[in-house]
């Protein structure tokens, strides 16, 4: 049976974008500082392989519907950067874009689902699809902090970025339980601290 990991980048006080995320900025003002280990992964052998650690063992992805806007948006997902950021043409894995109604006209199409009937569906959904690979729920920060609300989640990775925010999208803002974790794995490069949890307690999906 396959994982399911919640991987995101967050700041140092706990924001996955900047103030005023939109459709033109994804990551909001700011917000690529967040992001900032995974561009410099070119010069960083270490961060380069959290990167290709996670691309070579995912077997499904689940996203919100403000991600896939943006994904799916005029500086979103193209020919140069997708879902493996060196290697945008490699396959695909697929793609489940939790929301409440479908796109009408959207860009990306092929190898996307959307969920309509919620979170847990779209875990469910995404299991099957990925096999003995990894489900990784790679945001927006609602999202995630749904599925670990719901007991959805076996593990959790923070890139934790070395920048203060001030303001943005908090990623545990909706998680208004204590959830217990068990630390793993803790790593230091120049970029970022990669941390990854277990998370306790995970419920099942059918």
């Amino acid at each position: 049976m396959s994982n399911v990991i919640a991987d995101i980048s967050v700041s140092l006080d706990g924001y996955v974008t900047g103030p005023d995320a939109d459709l033109e900025r994804g990551l909001g003002k700011g917000g690529e500082a967040i992001h900032e280990w995974v561009f410099a992964s070119h010069d960083s052998p270490r961060d380069r392989e959290f990167l290709t650690a996670v691309e070579q063992a995912t077997g499904a992805v689940i996203m919100g519907r403000r991600t896939f806007d943006f994904v799916d948006g005029p500086n979103g997902w193209n020919q140069d950067i997708g879902w493996a950021y060196d290697h945008p043409a490699a396959a695909v894995p697929p793609m489940f874009v939790v929301t409440r109604e479908e796109p009408a006209e959207p860009r990306h199409t092929a190898g996307f689902t959307f969920i309509l009937d919620g979170i847990e569906s779209a875990v469910s959904r995404a299991r099957s699809a990925a096999g003995e690979k990894d489900v990784v729920i790679m945001g927006g920060g609602e999202t995630i902090a749904r599925a670990i609300a719901a007991g959805l989640v076996d593990r959790l990775k923070v890139h934790l970025s070395p920048v203060l925010m001030g303001s943005g999208t908090n990623l545990f803002e909706l998680v208004d339980d204590i959830v217990q974790l068990e630390q793993v794995d803790a790593v230091v490069t120049q970029n970022a601290t990669h941390l990854t949890y277990a998370v306790e307690q995970r419920k099942e999906t059918v």
